[in-house]
Protein backbone atom coordinates (compact mmCIF):
# COMPACT_ATOMS: atom_id res chain seq x y z
CA UNK A 1 0.00 0.00 0.00
CA UNK A 2 1.10 3.83 -0.81
CA UNK A 3 -0.09 6.31 1.55
CA UNK A 4 0.71 9.75 0.65
CA UNK A 5 0.33 12.39 4.22
CA UNK A 6 -0.26 15.74 4.15
CA UNK A 7 -0.05 18.03 6.84
CA UNK A 8 -1.23 21.51 7.27
CA UNK A 9 1.66 23.23 9.68
CA UNK A 10 1.49 27.07 10.92
CA UNK A 11 2.49 28.43 13.83
CA UNK A 12 2.24 32.06 15.31
CA UNK A 13 2.90 32.47 19.10
CA UNK A 14 1.47 35.97 18.76
CA UNK A 15 -2.05 34.75 17.34
CA UNK A 16 -5.60 35.25 18.98
CA UNK A 17 -4.84 31.86 20.68
CA UNK A 18 -8.41 30.65 19.13
CA UNK A 19 -6.79 27.94 17.45
CA UNK A 20 -3.63 25.77 18.65
CA UNK A 21 -1.27 27.38 15.89
CA UNK A 22 -2.02 30.70 17.19
CA UNK A 23 -0.87 29.67 20.74
CA UNK A 24 2.07 30.82 22.07
CA UNK A 25 3.50 27.76 23.16
CA UNK A 26 6.04 27.05 20.70
CA UNK A 27 7.69 24.61 22.08
CA UNK A 28 3.97 22.56 22.60
CA UNK A 29 3.44 23.00 19.16
CA UNK A 30 6.81 21.68 17.95
CA UNK A 31 6.36 18.59 19.85
CA UNK A 32 2.40 18.09 18.77
CA UNK A 33 4.30 17.93 15.27
CA UNK A 34 6.52 15.75 15.73
CA UNK A 35 4.63 13.14 17.32
CA UNK A 36 1.89 13.76 14.55
CA UNK A 37 4.40 12.92 12.05
CA UNK A 38 6.21 10.30 13.86
CA UNK A 39 2.83 8.55 14.54
CA UNK A 40 2.94 7.93 10.59
CA UNK A 41 6.07 6.14 10.62
CA UNK A 42 5.72 4.13 13.64
CA UNK A 43 2.25 2.65 12.81
CA UNK A 44 2.25 2.71 8.82
CA UNK A 45 6.14 2.54 7.99
CA UNK A 46 8.62 -0.11 7.38
CA UNK A 47 10.84 -0.37 10.27
CA UNK A 48 9.25 -2.28 12.11
CA UNK A 49 11.00 -5.43 13.98
CA UNK A 50 9.86 -8.38 16.41
CA UNK A 51 12.65 -8.89 18.91
CA UNK A 52 13.42 -12.87 18.58
CA UNK A 53 16.66 -14.90 18.86
CA UNK A 54 17.45 -12.93 15.64
CA UNK A 55 15.56 -9.68 15.47
CA UNK A 56 13.67 -9.55 12.01
CA UNK A 57 11.29 -7.29 10.24
CA UNK A 58 7.58 -7.73 11.02
CA UNK A 59 3.91 -6.39 10.36
CA UNK A 60 4.59 -6.62 6.48
CA UNK A 61 1.02 -7.02 5.91
CA UNK A 62 0.25 -3.85 7.77
CA UNK A 63 3.28 -1.59 6.58
CA UNK A 64 3.33 0.73 4.00
CA UNK A 65 5.38 3.10 1.73
CA UNK A 66 4.74 6.59 2.82
CA UNK A 67 5.39 9.90 2.13
CA UNK A 68 4.58 12.78 4.79
CA UNK A 69 4.42 16.22 3.04
CA UNK A 70 4.49 19.71 5.51
CA UNK A 71 2.67 22.54 3.48
CA UNK A 72 3.70 25.41 5.51
CA UNK A 73 3.66 29.36 4.84
CA UNK A 74 5.98 31.97 4.55
CA UNK A 75 8.88 31.34 7.55
CA UNK A 76 5.49 31.06 10.42
CA UNK A 77 6.75 27.35 11.04
CA UNK A 78 8.51 25.10 13.20
CA UNK A 79 10.23 22.94 10.67
CA UNK A 80 13.42 24.69 12.08
CA UNK A 81 13.24 23.10 15.46
CA UNK A 82 12.01 19.68 14.02
CA UNK A 83 15.05 19.33 12.17
CA UNK A 84 16.61 18.66 15.03
CA UNK A 85 14.75 15.63 16.25
CA UNK A 86 15.95 12.59 14.13
CA UNK A 87 13.95 9.97 12.33
CA UNK A 88 11.54 12.19 11.65
CA UNK A 89 11.21 11.97 7.81
CA UNK A 90 9.05 14.40 5.71
CA UNK A 91 9.24 16.68 2.48
CA UNK A 92 8.70 20.23 3.16
CA UNK A 93 6.06 21.81 0.66
CA UNK A 94 6.73 26.19 1.32
CA UNK A 95 3.83 28.35 0.17
CA UNK A 96 3.17 31.76 0.13
CA UNK A 97 -0.67 30.78 1.22
CA UNK A 98 -2.97 33.04 3.73
CA UNK A 99 -2.24 31.35 6.98
CA UNK A 100 -6.02 30.23 7.55
CA UNK A 101 -6.05 29.09 3.86
CA UNK A 102 -3.01 26.51 4.42
CA UNK A 103 -5.14 23.14 4.16
CA UNK A 104 -6.08 24.34 0.38
CA UNK A 105 -2.14 23.67 -0.37
CA UNK A 106 -2.34 20.09 1.20
CA UNK A 107 -5.24 19.80 -1.55
CA UNK A 108 -3.08 21.05 -4.46
CA UNK A 109 -0.18 18.49 -2.99
CA UNK A 110 -3.07 15.58 -3.14
CA UNK A 111 -4.26 16.46 -6.57
CA UNK A 112 -0.88 16.45 -8.09
CA UNK A 113 0.35 13.07 -6.85
CA UNK A 114 -3.20 11.14 -8.25
CA UNK A 115 -2.20 8.03 -9.78
CA UNK A 116 0.76 7.15 -7.10
CA UNK A 117 -0.62 6.57 -4.40
CA UNK A 118 -3.43 4.29 -2.97
CA UNK A 119 -4.51 6.65 -0.05
CA UNK A 120 -5.12 10.22 0.01
CA UNK A 121 -4.62 11.72 3.47
CA UNK A 122 -4.88 15.49 5.18
CA UNK A 123 -4.00 15.86 8.27
CA UNK A 124 -3.82 19.13 10.57
CA UNK A 125 -0.76 19.21 12.58
CA UNK A 126 -1.71 18.09 15.47
CA UNK A 127 -3.47 14.93 14.89
CA UNK A 128 -1.59 11.15 15.82
CA UNK A 129 -2.62 7.68 14.61
CA UNK A 130 -1.72 4.85 16.70
CA UNK A 131 -4.21 2.14 15.12
CA UNK A 132 -2.07 -0.28 12.05
CA UNK A 133 -5.54 -1.68 11.11
CA UNK A 134 -6.48 1.81 10.67
CA UNK A 135 -6.43 1.50 6.61
CA UNK A 136 -7.75 -2.05 6.85
CA UNK A 137 -10.57 -0.55 8.38
CA UNK A 138 -11.29 2.02 5.67
CA UNK A 139 -10.97 -0.60 3.10
CA UNK A 140 -13.50 -2.61 4.95
CA UNK A 141 -16.03 -0.36 5.37
CA UNK A 142 -15.45 0.78 1.59
CA UNK A 143 -16.56 -2.68 0.61
CA UNK A 144 -19.84 -2.34 2.66
CA UNK A 145 -20.70 1.09 1.86
CA UNK A 146 -19.02 1.79 -1.56
CA UNK A 147 -17.12 4.52 -2.38
CA UNK A 148 -20.05 7.14 -2.44
CA UNK A 149 -19.29 6.97 1.35
CA UNK A 150 -16.82 7.74 3.84
CA UNK A 151 -15.65 7.01 7.38
CA UNK A 152 -14.23 10.01 9.59
CA UNK A 153 -12.83 9.12 12.56
CA UNK A 154 -13.55 10.17 16.40
CA UNK A 155 -11.39 12.13 17.59
CA UNK A 156 -10.08 12.35 20.95
CA UNK A 157 -8.40 13.77 23.94
CA UNK A 158 -6.45 12.25 27.34
CA UNK A 159 -5.60 13.49 30.57
CA UNK A 160 -4.89 11.25 33.71
CA UNK A 161 -6.12 13.93 36.04
CA UNK A 162 -9.41 14.38 34.63
CA UNK A 163 -13.48 12.80 35.74
CA UNK A 164 -12.84 11.22 31.71
CA UNK A 165 -9.84 10.34 31.18
CA UNK A 166 -10.61 10.25 27.06
CA UNK A 167 -12.79 12.37 25.99
CA UNK A 168 -14.46 12.05 22.25
CA UNK A 169 -14.62 16.28 21.09
CA UNK A 170 -16.40 16.41 18.10
CA UNK A 171 -20.06 16.61 19.64
CA UNK A 172 -22.96 18.68 17.82
CA UNK A 173 -21.96 21.75 16.47
CA UNK A 174 -23.47 25.09 18.50
CA UNK A 175 -24.66 25.71 14.97
CA UNK A 176 -26.40 23.22 13.24
CA UNK A 177 -26.80 24.94 9.74
CA UNK A 178 -22.70 25.07 8.91
CA UNK A 179 -23.15 21.83 8.15
CA UNK A 180 -26.98 20.83 6.88
CA UNK A 181 -26.36 23.06 4.29
CA UNK A 182 -24.18 21.05 2.25
CA UNK A 183 -25.37 17.28 3.71
CA UNK A 184 -28.54 15.39 4.33
CA UNK A 185 -28.13 13.33 7.63
CA UNK A 186 -31.29 11.70 6.86
CA UNK A 187 -30.14 10.19 3.60
CA UNK A 188 -29.19 6.49 4.13
CA UNK A 189 -28.46 7.75 8.38
CA UNK A 190 -26.80 4.43 9.48
CA UNK A 191 -24.94 1.41 8.93
CA UNK A 192 -24.55 -1.57 10.98
CA UNK A 193 -22.69 -4.52 10.48
CA UNK A 194 -20.09 -6.92 12.38
CA UNK A 195 -16.42 -6.59 12.78
CA UNK A 196 -14.14 -8.91 14.70
CA UNK A 197 -17.75 -10.76 15.55
CA UNK A 198 -19.17 -7.74 17.43
CA UNK A 199 -21.55 -5.66 16.29
CA UNK A 200 -20.73 -2.05 15.42
CA UNK A 201 -23.05 0.47 13.86
CA UNK A 202 -21.76 4.12 11.40
CA UNK A 203 -23.64 7.51 11.51
CA UNK A 204 -24.35 10.44 9.59
CA UNK A 205 -22.67 13.01 11.73
CA UNK A 206 -23.97 16.59 12.20
CA UNK A 207 -20.49 17.42 12.64
CA UNK A 208 -18.30 15.36 10.62
CA UNK A 209 -15.26 17.56 11.23
CA UNK A 210 -12.56 15.51 13.01
CA UNK A 211 -9.40 17.36 11.66
CA UNK A 212 -8.24 15.25 9.18
CA UNK A 213 -9.64 12.91 6.35
CA UNK A 214 -8.76 9.67 4.43
CA UNK A 215 -9.54 8.88 0.89
CA UNK A 216 -8.82 5.94 -1.12
CA UNK A 217 -7.32 6.48 -4.44
CA UNK A 218 -10.99 6.39 -6.94
CA UNK A 219 -12.30 8.97 -4.10
CA UNK A 220 -9.46 11.48 -4.18
CA UNK A 221 -10.12 11.21 -7.89
CA UNK A 222 -13.43 12.01 -7.85
CA UNK A 223 -13.05 14.84 -5.43
CA UNK A 224 -10.55 16.28 -7.74
CA UNK A 225 -12.91 16.58 -10.44
CA UNK A 226 -15.38 18.45 -8.80
CA UNK A 227 -16.07 22.18 -9.75
CA UNK A 228 -15.49 23.73 -5.96
CA UNK A 229 -12.04 21.82 -5.72
CA UNK A 230 -9.23 24.37 -4.84
CA UNK A 231 -12.15 26.93 -4.22
CA UNK A 232 -10.51 28.52 -1.25
CA UNK A 233 -13.79 29.96 0.35
CA UNK A 234 -14.74 29.62 4.21
CA UNK A 235 -17.80 27.15 3.69
CA UNK A 236 -18.43 25.25 6.57
CA UNK A 237 -17.50 27.32 9.91
CA UNK A 238 -14.00 28.83 9.07
CA UNK A 239 -11.18 28.40 6.48
CA UNK A 240 -9.61 25.31 8.80
CA UNK A 241 -12.39 23.49 9.20
CA UNK A 242 -13.74 23.57 5.52
CA UNK A 243 -10.02 22.51 4.41
CA UNK A 244 -10.20 19.49 6.70
CA UNK A 245 -14.30 18.76 6.52
CA UNK A 246 -15.88 20.52 3.53
CA UNK A 247 -14.94 18.20 0.57
CA UNK A 248 -15.96 14.77 2.51
CA UNK A 249 -19.15 16.38 3.78
CA UNK A 250 -20.25 17.95 0.27
CA UNK A 251 -18.94 15.35 -2.34
CA UNK A 252 -19.55 12.06 -0.28
CA UNK A 253 -22.03 10.66 3.10
CA UNK A 254 -19.96 11.42 5.82
CA UNK A 255 -19.79 8.77 8.52
CA UNK A 256 -18.64 8.37 12.35
CA UNK A 257 -18.51 5.18 14.14
CA UNK A 258 -21.39 5.68 16.70
CA UNK A 259 -20.45 6.48 20.42
CA UNK A 260 -21.07 2.85 21.49
CA UNK A 261 -17.81 1.98 19.34
CA UNK A 262 -16.66 5.25 19.18
CA UNK A 263 -13.10 3.80 19.04
CA UNK A 264 -13.42 1.27 16.00
CA UNK A 265 -11.72 4.44 13.83
CA UNK A 266 -9.94 7.29 16.14
CA UNK A 267 -7.32 9.57 16.28
CA UNK A 268 -5.72 11.71 18.75
CA UNK A 269 -5.80 15.42 19.27
CA UNK A 270 -2.38 16.01 20.90
CA UNK A 271 -3.62 19.89 21.83
CA UNK A 272 -6.13 19.21 25.07
CA UNK A 273 -8.40 22.33 24.07
CA UNK A 274 -11.47 20.38 25.26
CA UNK A 275 -10.75 18.18 28.23
CA UNK A 276 -8.87 20.79 30.02
CA UNK A 277 -12.38 22.69 30.52
CA UNK A 278 -14.23 21.39 33.45
CA UNK A 279 -16.88 19.07 32.98
CA UNK A 280 -18.47 16.80 35.22
CA UNK A 281 -19.38 13.25 34.20
CA UNK A 282 -23.65 12.64 33.98
CA UNK A 283 -22.59 10.08 36.74
CA UNK A 284 -19.79 8.76 38.56
CA UNK A 285 -17.06 7.57 36.01
CA UNK A 286 -14.91 5.83 38.61
CA UNK A 287 -14.21 5.78 42.64
CA UNK A 288 -11.31 7.80 41.75
CA UNK A 289 -12.63 10.18 39.24
CA UNK A 290 -13.09 14.13 40.73
CA UNK A 291 -16.13 15.59 41.58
Amino acid sequence: MRILFTISHFHDPKGSGQYGSLKPRSSARRDALARTVFSLHSTFGRRQAFLAPRTGACNASQSADLQVVVCTTADRHLLGELRKVPGLHYLHQPTAAEPLYLGFECHEVLKRNLGNFDYFCFLEDDIALTDPLFFQKLEWFNALAGDEAVLQPNRFETAADQPWQKLYIDGQLAQPEWSERWQDVHDRPSIDAEAFGTPVRFVRSGNPHSGCFFLNARQMARWAAQSDFLVRAPHFVGPLETAATYGVMRHFRAYKPAPDNAGFLEVQHLDNRYLGVARRPARAAASTARP
